[in-house]
């Protein structure tokens, strides 16, 4: 099974440009903002089109394009709703074995979410832990 922390999942010391497994060393890099490229992976990660992703962090396309051609970085509050998503695309990798399966799982209607998608709740830190509390659910056997 791969490994699924939130560093290998925006690409690890190759994507980020440097080791992110000290103490502080990941919020230090989202001050700075992630390289852009960190994005498109996590895009490719939860099988979703740039344009969706684009709005799931709240950067308007045209501006994510320019980015891409610049290869330049997020911004600190892009980078931090960023890793928002990987933290929970991790989560629900490491709950439900694979990340193929989490992803699946993300795009899929839930009851326990009123009918919604996992992924549509994350632009809020309440629904970023109404997501987390069923991925614990179903980790612990209490969810049907």
């Amino acid at each position: 099974m791969a490994t699924h922390s939130v560093p290998e999942v925006l690409g690890g010391e190759i994507v980020l440009g440097r080791p992110v497994n000290k103490s502080g060393a990941l919020a230090d890099l989202v001050r700075e903002g992630l390289p852009v490229k960190a994005l498109l992976l996590l895009a490719e990660r939860l099988d979703i089109r740039q344009a969706e992703i684009s709005e799931k962090i709240g950067i308007p396309k045209r501006t994510l394009t320019r980015r891409l051609t610049q290869h330049s970085r997020l911004t600190a509050a892009e980078s931090d709703r960023a890793v928002r998503l990987a933290q929970v695309y991790a989560n629900a990798a490491e709950t439900l074995g694979d990340g193929d399966k989490a992803a699946a799982w993300l795009k899929t209607p839930n009851r326990a979410l009123r009918g919604g998608r996992p992924l549509d709740q994350l632009d809020t830190d309440p629904g970023v832990r109404e997501v987390e509390d069923v991925l614990g659910r179903i980790a612990y056997g209490v969810y049907s």
